[in-house]
C-alpha cells in the first residue's frame, strides 16, 4: 500500500541537461552581475558572508566570492549558500521569460493521476526548496506546484543518508514502508529503501543511454523508464 509519494526533480520529473546545460550555466554567467548588485540584499548578504567564511576569502571581496561560488558550481558542490543563491538567480530568469522549465510529460500525467487519486506528494530534491518551487511554479504548462503537498531538500540530510528518509517520514506522518521514492540514483534509493521506503529507479533513455539492467546495475529496485510504468 502507498500513502504517499516523494520524488526526486533531475533525471526523474525532469531532465538532466536542463539543470546541466540551462540552470546551471545561467547561474554561472549571472553570478558577477548579481553579486555586485545584491551585496547589501538582506536575503543575499548573509550568505556571501557564509560563502567567505567557508571558502577562505575576504568577505569584502566580491570578486573573490564569485570565484568560490563558480568553483562549487563546477564541482557541483551541494552547499547550501549555493543552492539560496542560484535559486535567486534562477528566480530572475523564471521571472523575466528567458526560460522554462521542462517536465517529462509521463510524469506530469502520473503526478496529475495521483494527485487527483488523493495521494500526497512530495518533492526531495538537492535543489533548495524555492528552486524547486520555482521549477514546478514556470513549467512549459504552467504552475504546477499545487500538485505537491510538501517539499524536501538537503536541510532534512544528504540524499544518501538513511537519516534523511527517516527524518521526511517522520514529517509527512505516514510509516515508511507506505511511502514510495522516485528517483535515478541508485545510491539514493539505497538510503531510502534501508529507510523502509519503497522505491522505484526511473532510468529513462534520455538521461541514461547505457540502460542499467540487472541486480548489479538497479542494486534489486524496481526500474522503470517512464513513470507509465510505475504502479503504486
Amino acid at each position: 500500500m502507498t500513502r504517499a509519494i516523494v520524488t526526486d526533480i533531475e533525471g526523474t520529473t525532469s531532465s538532466i541537461s536542463f539543470v546541466k546545460d540551462v540552470l546551471f550555466p545561467y547561474a554561472y554567467d549571472a553570478l558577477p552581475d548579481f553579486v555586485i548588485d545584491y551585496a547589501l540584499d538582506p536575503r543575499v548578504k548573509p550568505l556571501l558572508a557564509n560563502v567567505a567564511a567557508e571558502g577562505g576569502v575576504d568577505p569584502g571581496d566580491l570578486n573573490a566570492i564569485v570565484g568560490v561560488l563558480r568553483q562549487w558550481i563546477t564541482e557541483d558542490r551541494k552547499q547550501g549558500d549555493l543552492k539560496a543563491l542560484q535559486g535567486l538567480i534562477w528566480q530572475n530568469g523564471y521571472f523575466s521569460g528567458e526560460f522554462t522549465a521542462p517536465v517529462y510529460t509521463d510524469a506530469l500525467a502520473a503526478l496529475r493521476r495521483w494527485n487527483s487519486d488523493g495521494v500526497p506528494l512530495y518533492v526531495y530534491s538537492s535543489g533548495s526548496v524555492p528552486a524547486q518551487q520555482l521549477l514546478f511554479g514556470h513549467t512549459e504548462e504552467g504552475d504546477v506546484t499545487s500538485l505537491f503537498s510538501g517539499w524536501f531538500d538537503t536541510a532534512v540530510g544528504g540524499k544518501r543518508d538513511v537519516s534523511s528518509y527517516q527524518t521526511i517520514a517522520s514529517d509527512i506522518d505516514v510509516p515508511a514502508d507506505e511511502i514510495l521514492f522516485l528517483s535515478d540514483i541508485v545510491e539514493e534509493l539505497d538510503a531510502a529503501r534501508e529507510a523502509g521506503f519503497q522505491t522505484v529507479l526511473v532510468d529513462r533513455l534520455g538521461d541514461y543511454p547505457t540502460p542499467r539492467i540487472g541486480d548489479d546495475a538497479t542494486h534489486g529496485h524496481t526500474r522503470v523508464t517512464s513513470f507509465d510504468e510505475i504502479s503504486r
